[in-house]
């Protein structure tokens, strides 16, 4: 095996050519792909003007051929992250510290787990990280930060001594349904029934779905998503986080890993969602609407995912961050992690028993959750 030659840290993800990281980051996972991070930072949705400064972690062997990247931004906020920080930045610095900036490892603005440490030679895990943790004390980072890492990863960081933080997101798992009535089968009679009339009801009104993937996405499709993102985004964090160009720009390198669920009323998108096709997995982002309408919102987003998931033979969708009200839709409580390396060594024991009482809360709640699912139990009768 070829011996490794030092650690870079990269202003783009555009220095790396894409073969080479794709080579690291596999084919499973769109999220993790060059395209996806080049997308986010040619658009300028990621980018020191809007606090997500590239500062990609890139690791060699000798034959300079690269063998481990972390993606990671230097962070001067902690918006766009989804896992809540904002209480322990507020803390440090009511203490005297200065929380910002901070290294944020992670896929800028999306609550997708996936792998965080993207390595064509795991021997190269242990070095990013020493790598990472050296960068963070000669910067000056408070502390650095991987988010919605992959199950199978946590090891790795929590081999390194990262602390480890337990959250959860609500996902959809395929159990070999041949069509949506037979996932609809392996639900109670009520809940059955809940969903049949939900159906119903989004489409009501003369409103129809339309799937629009590969090269069928045109301009004015992404002008239609926009103005539903643009929408959604203003109403809940104040502006949107990704810019115009960000959807050309995917659009014309991932054509074939999007669909987009539009639903439409007298020949106008009122309503659309953005799903990321993986090997196993559907990715849902990005919901909007200019119409309000009666279980819209989960037609498109959920029912939609479901049945396009079960016809395709994909083993899961994940439908993003937050939503209790999945549950009753079939949707499973499920944990994810972060992983997080806090330099000063008083905030970090604080952080770390704030994390063990958190850890048994959400361990509890999914417990708890799990029990509330809507499947039938055994020997109940479908209808």
């Amino acid at each position: 095996m070829n011996s490794f030659i030092g650690l870079t840290v990269l202003a783009s993800a555009a220095e790396v050519p894409a073969a080479e990281w794709n080579a690291c980051a596999g084919t499973s996972n769109p999220f993790v792909s060059h395209a996806f991070f080049v997308s986010l930072e040619t658009s300028k949705s990621a980018c020191s003007r809007t606090g997500w400064q590239p500062a990609h972690l890139l690791i060699k062997d000798s034959n300079n051929t690269t063998r481990g990247i972390m993606p990671a931004y230097r962070k001067s906020h902690s918006q766009g992250e989804y896992v809540f920080d904002h209480g322990w930045a507020d803390a440090f610095e009511r203490a005297g510290g200065q929380y910002y900036p901070k290294l944020q490892c992670a896929v800028p603005f999306s609550p997708v787990p996936g792998p965080r440490l993207l390595l064509r030679d795991p021997a190269a895990a242990p070095l990013l990280l020493a790598g990472a943790e050296k960068l963070a004390e000669k910067a000056g980072f408070s502390s650095i930060h991987a988010t919605f890492v992959a199950a199978d990863q946590v090891e790795i960081f929590q081999s390194a001594g990262w602390l480890i933080r337990m959250d959860q997101q609500f996902h959809w798992t395929n159990r070999d349904y041949k069509s949506f009535d037979d996932f609809l089968a392996s639900l109670s009679s009520r809940k059955r029934k809940m969903i049949r009339n939900e159906r119903l009801q989004a489409l009501a009104n003369d409103i129809s779905i339309e799937h629009i993937t590969g090269t069928n996405i045109k301009a004015e499709h992404w002008d239609a998503l926009w103005q539903f993102y643009n929408d959604t985004g203003r109403r809940k964090w104040g502006q949107p986080y990704l810019t115009r160009d960000f959807f050309d720009l995917i659009g014309a390198a991932m054509a074939n890993t999007i669909l987009l669920v539009f639903a439409k009323r007298g020949g106008t998108y009122i309503a659309g969602a953005m799903n990321m096709i993986g090997t196993e997995t559907l990715y849902g982002r990005y919901w909007g609407c200019t119409e309000d309408h009666p279980y819209l919102h989960f037609e498109v987003c959920y029912y939609q995912a479901i049945e396009y998931a079960i016809a395709n033979g994909l083993k899961a969708v994940e439908a993003g961050a937050q939503g209790a009200h999945k549950l009753a839709r079939g949707y499973e409580p499920t944990p994810t992690y972060s992983a997080h390396w806090i330099v000063h060594s008083g905030f970090r024991t604080a952080i770390a028993d704030y994390l063990q009482r958190e850890r048994s809360q959400v361990e509890a709640d999914i417990e708890y959750l799990g029990t509330r699912t809507p499947f039938r139990k055994s020997g109940e009768e479908t209808d």
